[in-house]
């Protein structure tokens, strides 16, 4: 079966370069989810090299201007999951772009923090 990222030819790429590339989240949290991924299989961030730190962060430079032209999103959360422990479900790296708007969620407090969700507002 092989890895589901690893399969470019089956993506959608919405944007890339020559390093990592975008499409959108199979699995939404919000209109315009989107994931860039790096094209050499790796686990996780922690095993990227430099230049794929680089053209991981242009692509999502990138990816929020396409974004912020089509959907105008409120703001956005940056993530990555490393590990299964920390809800990494597909074991190559990606970075989750997720655009919110105003009013998606009652208090928007704590953002990130409500990976654990006892945690999040403080």
């Amino acid at each position: 079966m092989g890895c589901t990222f690893c399969n470019i030819e089956s993506l959608n790429i919405i944007l890339e370069n020559n390093l990592a590339f975008a499409i959108y989240d199979k699995y939404p949290v919000s209109k315009g989810h989107m994931l860039i991924i790096t094209k050499r299989h790796i686990e996780n961030y922690f095993q990227t090299k430099d230049e794929e730190k680089i053209a991981i962060m242009e692509l999502l430079e990138e990816c929020k201007r396409y974004l912020d032209k089509k959907y105008k999103p409120d703001g956005y959360n940056i993530g990555i999951n490393c590990g299964k422990e920390a809800g990494q479900t597909i074991m190559h790296l990606h970075v989750h772009l997720i655009p919110r708007y105003k009013g998606d969620i009652d208090d928007p407090t704590g953002g990130v923090r409500g990976v654990i969700p006892s945690k999040r507002i403080y």
